[in-house]
């Protein structure tokens, strides 16, 4: 099954998502680790907006290096 990382957007396969947590009951799934303590971080903050998607349909949040993502 696929999840959206509530920080950038982003396909997470749930069942290889190596970055989750569980906020308020629900399992949030990540893609890097910098996307998960962001979301550790302020998880009403991303919880609170339009959903992962901005009103475009998209990501809010540019998606690179800057959440630790290892892009090789």
């Amino acid at each position: 099954m696929t999840a959206i990382d509530p920080v950038c957007g982003m396909e997470v396969e749930e069942s290889e998502a190596e970055y989750k947590t569980v906020y308020q009951g629900k399992t949030y799934y990540f893609c890097a680790p910098g996307c998960l303590r962001s979301f550790q971080a302020e998880p009403e903050k991303y919880l609170s907006q339009h959903g992962p998607q901005g009103p475009g349909g998209e990501p809010e949040q540019p998606h690179g290096h800057e959440h630790g993502h290892d892009m090789g």
